[in-house]
């Protein structure tokens, strides 16, 4: 099991930039810069510039602060997402809704699967303004915004990735590489496979990256050399996943077994296997990653690793709540996985040797 992290990051500065900082700043009264954020009258343009430049470097968020003035807080949590399709999700939001119940908050989710990365980044609905703090998944808010978030000493939990190099930001995940090893030293130890392929997830995708290195890690383990033509990418969805796998089997590699990178993948992957006439797992065994619902009733019930996902979204949420409440929260939390054999793998079949 690879260690728990944790420790505590700063306290949030309670001193944020206030109206009367930004008069100070330009010259002007407090009237005046409430005319010109509420455009309610007529301000020279000279005078409306050196207000709106000081709004700028002084970070000045009008609705956030307005609501600290007031000693208000909207008591709701913000979650950014690329999309909610898909297995994965229910389980994550079931745990995210369960925490924020049990701590009277609400949750505003928006996701968008059509916007590039940079596009999600510039016209999200979901901050300062309407939420307390927000969590966001993977990468659906560049390094760039969240840094500007955090100087802003807006509460912020990553999940399923790590905080940009210099910045004290909560971040939950699982044990990917960890759970990846005992997946693929059973692969090796208990069925003797020695042509094991990978099909990785998004580029990007530190997830897909901890199990890349959990599979290179146990390959070396066992003294089984690195074959570039068993190594191939899945996306992390099933029909990609899938395409990949025939043109696997199409260039000539046949490997004994495909760690399809996740469960999506694999069921992807176990169907086009399927289509070909390729017996599942007498012939190439299809292993997976996260044990989704669906896990055990595909055409042959999937050998994966359970991933915690609900917990993995109630502790993402408890870490945010803590955040704003205190101040502070656990830098790093890693939570265990767990092997799930069933008869994808081989298991019920003779070893080979």
């Amino acid at each position: 099991m690879e260690p728990v992290e944790s420790g505590k990051p700063p306290p949030l500065n309670p001193k944020r930039p206030t109206i009367i900082d930004i008069a100070r700043e330009a010259g002007v009264s407090i009237s005046t810069v409430s005319r010109v954020m509420n455009k309610s009258m007529p301000v020279a343009e000279e005078t409306a510039r050196r207000v709106r430049e000081a709004i700028e470097r002084l970070q000045f968020s009008p609705n956030l602060s307005a609501r600290n003035l007031a000693g208000k807080r909207t008591n709701t949590i913000g979650l950014l997402l690329p999309e909610v399709s898909g297995a994965f999700f229910q389980p994550m939001l079931a745990g995210i809704g369960e925490c924020l119940a049990e701590n009277n908050y609400d949750l505003l989710i928006f996701a968008s699967p059509k916007l590039e990365r940079h596009e999600f980044s510039r016209i999200i609905p979901i901050g300062e303004h309407n939420t307390d703090g927000v969590l966001i998944f993977t990468n659906s808010l560049d390094d760039a915004e969240i840094e500007r978030l955090y100087r802003r000493h807006f509460p912020l939990v990553l999940m399923y990735r790590s905080a940009p190099a210099g910045l004290s930001i909560p971040s939950i995940t699982f044990e990917n590489k960890a759970g990846t090893e005992q997946l693929i030293d059973h692969l090796i130890e208990h069925h003797g496979y020695r042509k094991i392929a990978f099909l990785a997830g998004p580029k990007d995708n530190e997830d897909s990256h901890q199990r890349e290195a959990g599979y290179l890690a146990s390959l070396a383990r066992h003294g089984l050399p690195v074959d570039p033509a068993l190594l191939g990418v899945g996306e992390f969805e099933g029909v990609i996943a899938a395409q990949a796998a025939r043109d696997m089997l199409a260039s000539g590699t046949r490997p004994d077994a495909i760690f399809a990178g996740d469960d999506e993948s694999a069921a992807g992957v176990m169907t086009a296997l399927l289509e070909m006439g390729v017996r599942v797992p007498d012939e190439i065994a299809v292993v997976g990653f996260d044990d989704d619902y669906l896990a055990p009733y595909l055409p042959v019930p999937l050998t994966t690793v359970r991933a915690p996902i609900y917990e993995t979204g109630y502790q993402a949420a408890r870490q945010l709540i803590s955040l704003i409440r205190t101040g502070t929260a656990e830098m790093v939390t890693s939570l265990p996985t767990e092997l799930v054999i069933r008869q994808s793998c081989g298991c019920g079949r003779s070893p080979r040797t």
